[in-house]
């Protein structure tokens, strides 16, 4: 199993930026998209943001235009870059690799592979 480990979330106030970071235990990003996903309290789990083996992505549309997600092969590191951040965006953030993409099917409709790490609350309050 894979491990990750997120980083970087914090208390921001509305309309501030954060970059979180997941460091995978193994090279895996020629084999397998990573994804975002977070958690608000009493929702379900949400895939945020994929990034393909050929650096495709996509994003939920309530972060489209806000929200970046990169990745750096030498670090075996996937981030999510957070700009104008809303109070609806307060969440537990977590990474993880996911399923193929299928084609002709959205990139969004992927399911995750492994256990999930510990995740990085992200609380944005005025």
């Amino acid at each position: 199993q894979v491990q990750t480990v997120e980083s970087g979330g914090g208390l921001v106030q509305p309309g501030g930026s954060l970059a979180l970071s997941c460091a995978v235990s193994e090279n895996i990003f020629s084999i397998n998209s990573m994804a975002w996903y977070r958690q608000a309290p009493g929702k379900e789990r949400e895939l945020v943001a994929i990034l393909t083996t050929d650096l495709r992505t996509d994003y939920t549309d309530s972060v489209k235009g806000r929200f970046t997600i990169h990745r750096d092969n030498a670090k075996n590191t996937v981030y999510l870059q957070m700009n104008s951040l809303k109070p609806e965006d307060t969440a537990v953030y977590y990474c993880n690799a996911v399923t193929p993409p299928r084609p002709g099917r959205s990139l969004l409709t992927v399911s995750p592979l492994n256990y999930w790490g510990q995740g990085t609350q992200v609380t944005v309050s005025s």
